[in-house]
């Protein structure tokens, strides 16, 4: 099962940084799935909406765009060309700086914020991208 990174990617477009979602992110679901584990399987649910939750989110950076994806039936994506994202915010609660997880808000030119929850090494992500996004504008010189 290819990704829907790897199916949307154009000609000479390569992926610089994939990101994904922190455990951490889904921690109440895995703490109730093995609460209610006992209560005939219950908490199999819980486990299965996490995984679902982790492997239905793909985020990368391209040599030309910022691509997110969430869900697995129903799928929703952002797709912003590096050229006009204005800025990635990096969101941190105490716990996760500690556990190096947060929420990225990009702000795209004409465009509303697009926060992205559970971020795993939220920081990397933001330094891909602005790597990425030097690049394109030295190309561009």
């Amino acid at each position: 099962m290819s990704s829907y990174v790897d199916e949307v990617l154009v000609p000479g477009e390569r992926v610089v940084h994939l990101g994904r979602t922190s455990l951490w992110s889904v921690w109440h679901w895995l703490a109730l799935g093995l609460i209610l584990l006992p209560a005939f399987g219950l908490g199999l649910v819980f486990w299965v909406m996490a995984y679902v939750r982790i492997k239905s989110t793909e985020l990368a950076v391209t040599t030309k765009r910022v691509i997110v994806k969430h869900g697995f039936i129903r799928r929703n994506t952002i797709e912003i060309n590096i050229s006009k994202v204005e800025s990635i915010q990096v969101n941190q609660s105490l716990l996760g700086r500690m556990l190096d997880f947060g929420t990225l808000v990009i702000a795209g030119t004409g465009a509303s914020h697009a926060p992205i929850a559970g971020i795993a090494e939220p920081l990397a992500f933001r330094r891909a991208f602005v790597e990425a996004q030097d690049a394109v504008q030295a190309g561009a010189n």
